[in-house]
C-alpha cells in the first residue's frame, strides 16, 4: 500500500513539474510570437536601435492589476547577445518580470506588449543579477519608432532601456519608469528543469535554447546579428 501512495505521490509530482514546464514554454512561444509580429510592423524599432541593443525582454499581455493606482504585473523572457561584451549570438532565453509602475493608467486597463531594449553593458549586468528599477538604478526612456528614426538623440544616447508597448493594435514608445524589472529564476527552474540562474544562462550558456524559443530567437538573428555599438 505504501509503495502504491508512494508510486502516486512521484506521479502526481512529474505532472505538476510538467504542467509548470509547458506554461513557462508557453510564455517563450508567445514572447516570439509579439517580436516576429512587431519587427514586421513598418514602422516599428529603427535598425540602428536594435543593432545597438544588449539584451532584449519581451513580455506579452502584461495586465494591469485590480488594486492599487497604476500597478502592473507581468511575465515574460530575456534574451542577450553571448559573452562578456554582449557581442556574441544571441542566447537561451532566461525568464523575467516585470512589477509596478503606474504605467497601467496609461494603457486603458488592457493587456499589453511590451518590449525592452538593453542598451548598455551596465543595465543589461544589473538586470541579469538583481531586481532594478527602471528610472532609478537604471536610466529609462521611451525607444523611437520609424524606420527614420535614429538612436543618436540625446534622449536614446541617455537611456540605458529603451522601451515599447503594442496594445490594440498601435505600436509605441512608452515610459515604464517607477516600474521594476527582475529575473524569475522560479521560472527558470520550471522550464530547463532545474536550478539555473538568468547569469549562468546568458554568460555561461549553462542550457541550451528550447524548442520554444525557435521563433524569438530566429527573429532577432535576422533582424539583427550582430552588435553594433562599440
Amino acid at each position: 500500500m505504501k509503495k502504491i501512495i508512494l508510486a502516486f505521490t512521484l506521479l502526481s509530482l512529474l505532472a505538476l513539474q510538467a504542467v509548470a514546464q509547458e506554461k513557462e514554454e508557453d510564455r517563450v512561444e508567445k514572447a516570439g510570437t509579439v517580436i516576429s509580429e512587431i519587427m514586421n510592423i513598418p514602422d516599428n524599432v529603427p535598425q540602428d536601435v536594435i543593432d545597438k541593443a544588449d539584451c532584449v525582454v519581451v513580455l506579452p499581455s502584461v495586465l494591469k492589476l485590480a488594486f492599487g493606482i497604476g500597478g502592473s504585473y507581468g511575465r515574460g523572457v530575456m534574451t542577450c547577445r553571448g559573452g562578456k561584451t554582449f557581442h556574441g549570438s544571441w542566447s537561451a532565453p532566461t525568464m523575467m518580470a516585470l512589477e509596478g509602475g503606474s504605467f497601467g493608467l496609461q494603457l486603458g486597463g488592457q493587456a499589453t506588449d511590451f518590449v525592452l531594449l538593453l542598451m548598455s553593458p551596465k543595465s543589461a549586468s544589473s538586470i541579469l543579477e538583481s531586481k532594478v528599477k527602471l528610472g532609478g538604478d537604471v536610466s529609462a526612456a521611451a525607444g523611437p519608432v520609424g524606420r527614420n528614426a535614429s538612436a543618436e538623440t540625446d534622449v536614446t544616447m541617455r537611456a540605458e532601456i529603451l522601451s515599447y508597448s503594442r496594445a490594440r493594435g498601435l505600436f509605441a514608445g512608452i515610459s515604464l519608469s517607477g516600474s521594476t524589472l527582475r529575473p524569475d529564476n522560479d521560472a527558470n527552474k520550471k522550464l530547463y528543469g532545474k536550478e539555473v540562474s538568468a547569469k549562468a544562462i546568458v554568460f555561461s550558456k549553462a542550457v541550451p535554447a528550447p524548442a520554444s524559443a525557435k521563433l524569438l530567437l530566429g527573429t532577432l538573428t535576422k533582424r539583427s546579428p550582430k552588435n553594433m555599438s562599440k
